[in-house]
């Protein structure tokens, strides 16, 4: 029986806000105080940073091109890309992001968020088949959620289980999605196998490769440039621009005719103002600095490094290759007990807890950058080496 002084949207929020906390799983904000790098200053002091997904350490190097474009093109885009928001500058990023990840045309979207709601809920309708890895992205779940299809999840990598879906399906439609690199747990889909499936059952495949573009692939062309895989293979190719590319935005990649579709019923890409021309230049910009491959060699380089000294300390990494390196700790209690006490040291790892991941599986999300030099990799492992008690070791 609801308090009859009090709303019952007010005590539902309330109620809803001390079980999270009581659960130890409220979220908070932390307020930065200088641009995104290795090192950056909170609450008055510097912390060594390994919560970014900023993997080619790019998200401080197009300043000068944002600014030298925003004297060109101002701050805003007026208005969505259907009204008068599209620019030249849009086109030609489109263009260069479709020729980088090997596709006829790419499409710009304001987040990956949107790009992801966009693209399911234009594709399927009342009648279809979304099939979904277990562990995908908050907004691949809700885009699937958010669509009037049937929808059901495989569990996580299990192509067997996906294929006895597919097999048994009665919806003649079926959206096959995934993302290339997950990103809680940093491990790779198999994006061949998942591309074979769909071919051999009239499925359609869609990938998220929000943390694959820029790492994987030759110069960082992403998933479908790893598995060697072409467009007609892979064909509807999902990228954002604030990971590896170190900006703002995303863009789904296809054939003429998918991204001609997308244009015309994809309502977050019709229905919102256009990302600002300025940011679009600055994007090229850093899209031509992603492509040096030097950064990459470095990424992995420390990925290796730091994979191989945390084994020899006992340290319960998950298994990944990706510049996403999570240290799986178990009790959320633990896992800020540990967070707590690397920021004492001045280093910044997040504590990753349910609902993001499931229960009893709450961890540190480390993430390595190409920015990272050894001195900064040894700080943490031997400030790892300190506070994770024995009891959560191999």
């Amino acid at each position: 029986m609801a308090n009859a002084t009090t709303p019952i949207w007010q005590q539902r929020i309330a109620s809803a806000n001390q079980q999270r906390q009581q659960a130890n799983q409220w979220r908070r904000r932390r307020t930065l105080a200088s641009a995104q790098a290795i090192e950056v200053e909170q609450d008055g002091r510097t912390l060594l940073n390994f919560c970014s997904n900023d993997y080619l350490g790019l998200a401080n190097q197009a300043g000068e091109d944002l600014a030298k474009a925003a004297l060109q093109w101002g701050l805003g885009s007026g208005a969505s890309h259907l009204v008068c928001g599209h620019s030249s500058v849009h086109d030609e990023l489109e263009q260069a992001l479709a020729a980088h990840t090997g596709y006829p045309r790419a499409l710009l979207f304001s987040t990956g968020f949107m790009a992801n709601l966009g693209c399911i809920n234009a594709l399927t309708q009342r009648g279809d088949l979304i099939l979904q890895d277990k562990l995908n992205h908050a907004s691949l779940i809700d885009g699937a959620l958010l669509s009037r299809a049937d929808f059901q999840r495989y569990r996580h990598l299990d192509y067997d289980q996906l294929q006895r879906q597919l097999e048994q399906r009665k919806q003649e439609m079926a959206l096959v999605v995934s993302d290339s690199i997950f990103s809680m747990d940093g491990d790779l889909a198999d994006v061949a196998r998942l591309s074979q499936l769909c071919q051999q059952q009239n499925a359609m495949l869609m990938i998220d490769d929000a943390h694959g573009l820029g790492v994987l692939g030759q110069h960082g062309a992403g998933v479908r440039d790893h598995f060697d895989l072409s467009a007609a293979e892979l064909p509807l190719y999902i990228g954002t621009l604030g990971k590896a590319l170190g900006g703002f935005g995303a863009f789904a990649a296809g054939d003429e005719a998918t991204m001609d579709y997308l244009v015309q019923f994809a309502r977050p890409y019709i229905y919102t103002t256009a990302l600002p021309p300025a940011v679009a230049a600055a994007m090229l910009a850093n899209l031509e600095r992603m492509k040096n491959d030097q950064l990459r060699l470095q990424l992995h380089d420390s990925i290796r490094y730091f994979r191989q000294r945390a084994s020899e300390l006992g340290l319960n990494l998950m298994a990944s290759d990706s510049p996403i390196q999570p240290l799986m700790v178990g009790p959320e209690t633990d896992t800020l007990a540990i967070s707590a006490a690397l920021e004492a040291d001045g280093i910044w790892v997040t504590a990753i807890r349910p609902p993001t991941v499931p229960e009893g599986s709450s961890r540190l999300r480390i993430t390595l950058t190409a920015a990272h030099q050894s001195q900064h990799i040894d700080r943490l492992l031997v400030a790892l080496d300190r506070h994770v008690p024995a009891e959560q070791r191999l």
